[in-house]
């Protein structure tokens, strides 16, 4: 019971370091592209993982308005023929 108390001690006492971060831009904010294409198979690919399925905002890193029109390039891509449904 001692040892806990004292290692809870200790680390109170020891200071966080803080980083900061940039934050990163979109890459699609990067290139100043308005709206997704969804002609462009090898950008929607790489926002898709094997199975298809499609990345969340914190692990593509898009912002809400690219990630909606991501979206919406992948539903007509795999309407049309160009993305499979499954993997």
């Amino acid at each position: 019971m001692a040892r806990f108390l004292r290692a809870k001690t200790k680390t109170s006492r020891r200071r966080k370091k803080t980083r900061l971060h940039e934050q990163a831009k979109c890459r699609f904010c990067r290139e100043k592209v308005s709206e997704v294409d969804y002609k462009d198979i090898a950008v929607l690919s790489k926002i898709t993982t094997q199975q298809g399925k499609m990345f969340s905002r914190k692990r593509s890193g898009n912002c809400a308005r690219h990630q909606r029109s991501c979206i919406k390039a992948v539903k007509r891509a795999r309407f049309l023929g160009f993305l499979p449904y499954v993997g």
